[in-house]
């Protein structure tokens, strides 16, 4: 039985936590970076926070599909549901392998489980319309259009450093395994479920699932997880110390304790990009919309972060007055 006054966040790991700038990605390079991350999350667990932990998985997929393209003759290529899957078990045995082993070492006998999470979308979600979310690898304009013609990818040029494939990013809708990752963690265990923002399926009238090509936003589906939970916080790591506004400007500032009102301003004011901060802000104030704190910070300040020493830390209007 856990202590029924243990509190429960849901950390989302981010890519800095497995693969680094520069690295080529190889097992050994990514085993010592999780490793490294792992340690940090062993001591939430052994201060009574009962963790739920996700991560993203772009450049896992990113070469899973490279490997496709160059090994098609020879093998048959998977589809990007499938190769999400494998990235989520590839991380999954990664995080969960060495958060075992840390907790050992503390004395703690803590379970640690990686659940493959099927996410369900919205097949009417405008997304799939519009794909917009660049994987894989670069193409020339005659490789894209030939696969544009020949396999029906959509493909875009990327800042002048080539042509990409672009694929839908849909909202999550419905976390598939929920019921048995709540169960678990009422039951104490550590949970590594819904990596790279889940395996993006559609769920027919019927009920049937079916694997569909999208890539989710990891970090709105860890706001959707920690609802699902009912997570006291959700904790957002990043390899910044804290979300800025006036970015990269002399005017920058960095952001302590900010109410949802105020981190809405800010948004609205468009301080955060959507390709880097936006979308964990906009987590943020999803998951504090539903009553819960949400934390940004380094993966290198988690305890100082969560003790409220350190990062981002956005709150309800409630608190926000009372503090």
């Amino acid at each position: 039985m856990t202590d029924p006054e243990t509190r429960t966040v849901v950390v989302a790991l981010g890519g800095n936590a497995i693969l680094q700038p520069g690295q080529v990605g190889t097992f050994e390079e990514q085993l010592f970076n999780v490793d490294g991350a792992m340690r940090r999350i062993a001591e939430l667990v052994e201060a009574s926070w009962r963790v739920v932990l996700t991560h993203g998985n772009g450049p896992q997929v990113g070469n899973l599909l490279i490997q496709n393209a160059l090994s098609a003759k020879t093998v048959a290529p998977m589809p990007m549901d499938v190769c999400g899957a494998e990235s989520q078990g590839q991380i999954g045995y990664m995080l969960e392998q060495t958060l075992l082993n840390h907790l050992r070492k503390r004395g703690l006998e803590t379970p640690v489980v990686t659940v493959l999470t099927q996410v369900a979308v919205d097949a009417a979600d405008k997304a799939f319309t519009n794909p917009s979310k660049p994987v894989g690898p670069f193409y020339s304009e005659a490789e894209a259009k030939t696969m544009m013609l020949e396999q029906g990818h959509a493909m875009k040029e990327d800042a002048g450093r080539g042509w990409r494939r672009v694929v839908p990013s849909p909202e999550p809708v419905e976390i598939v395994p929920r019921e048995a990752i709540v169960d678990m963690v009422r039951d104490g265990v550590c949970v590594v479920c819904s990596g790279g923002g889940g395996i993006p399926v559609v769920r027919a009238k019927d009920g049937a699932l079916t694997g569909i090509d999208a890539v989710i936003d990891k970090d709105l589906a860890a706001a959707l997880l920690a609802k699902d939970v009912a997570a006291d916080a959700l904790l957002i790591l990043t390899d910044v110390p804290q979300a800025y506004v006036h970015y990269s400007t002399p005017e920058q500032q960095a952001l302590g304790t900010v109410s949802l009102a105020e981190m809405r301003a800010y948004a609205a004011a468009g301080h955060f990009k959507a390709g880097s901060m936006g979308p964990k802000v906009a987590a943020c104030m999803r998951f504090v919309d539903a009553g819960g704190t949400a934390i940004i910070a380094s993966l290198t300040e988690v305890v100082p972060a969560m003790a409220g020493e350190a990062g981002t830390r956005i709150v309800p209007e409630a608190k926000a007055t009372a503090g």
